[in-house]
Parts: structure tokens; sequence; C-alpha cells
């Protein structure tokens, strides 16, 4: 039996694994289903906003990352362009930045996974109704038998 990583990735973003990447002008869609995670963080303090770190996480996901280190190692790697089409803010004077990688670890220990694996769903079922996929397909893209409600 292979040994467990000691920084799994949390279940919803464990789903995109297998998804086929956004279409231009899906992102979008993905980030306001995003939004709507309850961000564990106190508000005083926040540099990222959550919907930001979560999609760095799921384009990290969809790269190959398998542990919240990779992803916060893809994240420190992505282009200023990625940084700012997935949201973030602009503060730096040399740019946008990524978050460090104890906060990618902090907030995706912390935040609500079925909070968030229900965002992904109704993404990948919106996904899936424009494309007229059956609820076995959409299971098979999901990464599970679960079919999405």
């Amino acid at each position: 039996m292979p040994a467990r990583s000691s920084s799994p990735i949390p279940a919803g973003l464990g789903h995109l694994a297998d998804a086929r990447p956004a279409e231009p002008g899906e992102q979008p869609q993905l980030l306001d289903r995003l939004a709507a995670v309850p961000d564990p963080r106190r508000a005083k303090g926040r540099r990222h906003p959550l919907a930001f770190i979560l999609a760095l996480a799921a384009c990290a996901v969809l790269a190959g990352a398998k542990s919240l280190t990779a992803i916060a190692e893809w994240a420190a790697d992505a282009p200023a362009a990625v940084l700012t089409a997935l949201g973030t803010p602009n503060r730096e004077p040399s740019g946008p930045t990524a978050p460090a990688e104890a906060t990618v670890r902090r907030v995706l220990q912390r935040v609500d996974g079925d909070a968030l694996d229900a965002a992904i769903g109704a993404w990948l079922n919106q996904k899936a109704r424009r494309a007229k996929l059956t609820p076995g397909q959409l299971a098979q893209l999901a990464g599970h038998g679960v079919e999405w409600a």
C-alpha cells in the first residue's frame, strides 16, 4: 500500500485532475463559483482573495500538482498574466504576486471541503449541460461515481 501524502489535496480540487482545461470565457464562471466558498480566515490581514487562492490551486492540480507543496510551488512559478487573470490584486510595485506557501497551506487545510466540492461540482455541472454530457460522463469527468446535483 502506498504511503499517504502528508499534504493531501482537498477533495473538491482533486475532482479537477481529470477535467479538460477551461475554454475562454469559462474562467469567470469558475471564479464566481469559487467566490461563493466561505473564507475561513479573519477579515483583517487578508492579502489575497480566497477565490484567487482556490483558482491557483485548481490550476496547479490541473497541471499535475499532487500535494499542497506542489500547489504552492506552481503558484510561485505562475506568470504575472496568470495571476492577474485569476484575480489577484495588483498591490506590488513589481506586479501581481502569488501567496506564500504557508498561506496556500493554511487556506487549503481550513477551507470548507464540502463548500469547495459543491462550488466545483456546480461549475462542472454547468459545463456538462452546455456540452450535453450524461450524468455518467459527468461523474467520469469529475473523477468519481457521484452525480452532481
